[in-house]
C-alpha cells in the first residue's frame, strides 16, 4: 500500500492535468451523478485531489480519506477554495479504516477499487463502518463481459499497474457482492467497463 501511495504522491502535481481530457469530456458528469446518490453522514474513499468535493451539498457531512499525502494536499487546496465546512479530509488506508463500526449513512468511491492493493479487504472495512441499511455508491471501471474489450484492457494493464498501481481487469462488481453488499442497481456508462453501482449494506 505504501508503494502505491508514494506513486500517487509523486504524480499528484500532474495528476489533474494527466486526466483533464477524459475528465472534461466524461468523468466530470459521472462524478456529479455519483455524488447525488450519497446522503447523510458520508464516507468518501480515495478522495484523491478532491474532484468530487464541489458536488456535495453545503450541509452534507463528509469524511473523505486518501492514503496519499500528496493527493490530499491538492484536495485540501480545492476544499479551501470551496469553503465547505462540513467536509473533513483525513490520511487513511481504506484497507484499515480507523473509524467506528456502523457509523456512516452512505459511502462513495470513484475509480478507487481498481487501485487498492487488496480490494476485498477494503470492501470488508467499508462494510464494517457503514450502518445497516446504508447505501454504498461505486463509480468504477472493471473487466468486461466482452472478450475483445478484455483483450484491450489486458494490453493496458501492465502499463497502468506500473504507472499507478491500477488494475484494468478486476471484477469489482463481483467483489462488492462477495463482501456482503446487496446490489440495487448497475448502470453501464462505457460499454460494461465503467459502471455506476448502487449497493446497500443489508439491514440486520
Amino acid at each position: 500500500m505504501q508503494k502505491t501511495a508514494r506513486k500517487y504522491s509523486r504524480i499528484a502535481g500532474l495528476y489533474d492535468l494527466f486526466e483533464w481530457p477524459i475528465e472534461r469530456l466524461f468523468f466530470h458528469r459521472l462524478r456529479k451523478e455519483a455524488v447525488q446518490h450519497s446522503y447523510g453522514k458520508t464516507l468518501e474513499l480515495g478522495v484523491g485531489t478532491g474532484k468530487n468535493l464541489p458536488f456535495y451539498p453545503p450541509d452534507q457531512s463528509v469524511t473523505a480519506i486518501d492514503f496519499s499525502p500528496g493527493m490530499l494536499k491538492r484536495a485540501r487546496a480545492r476544499l479551501q477554495a470551496l469553503g465547505h465546512s462540513e467536509i473533513e479530509l483525513e490520511e487513511m488506508d481504506a484497507q484499515a479504516l480507523s473509524l467506528e463500526d456502523n457509523s456512516f449513512d452512505s459511502s462513495l468511491s470513484t475509480f478507487v477499487f481498481c487501485t487498492i492493493p487488496q480490494p476485498e479487504l477494503g470492501l470488508s472495512e467499508l462494510y464494517r463502518v457503514l450502518k445497516p441499511g446504508a447505501r454504498a455508491v461505486f463509480l468504477e471501471h472493471q473487466r468486461s463481459g466482452n472478450p475483445l474489450v478484455n483483450l484491450l484492457l489486458n494490453m493496458m494493464d501492465p502499463f497502468m499497474r506500473l504507472l499507478l498501481g491500477t488494475s484494468m481487469v478486476r471484477d469489482t462488481q463481483h467483489n462488492i457482492e462477495a463482501a456482503g453488499f446487496e446490489i440495487e442497481r448497475v448502470e453501464f456508462k462505457t460499454l460494461d467497463v465503467v459502471r455506476l453501482i448502487i449497493a446497500r449494506k443489508p439491514e440486520r
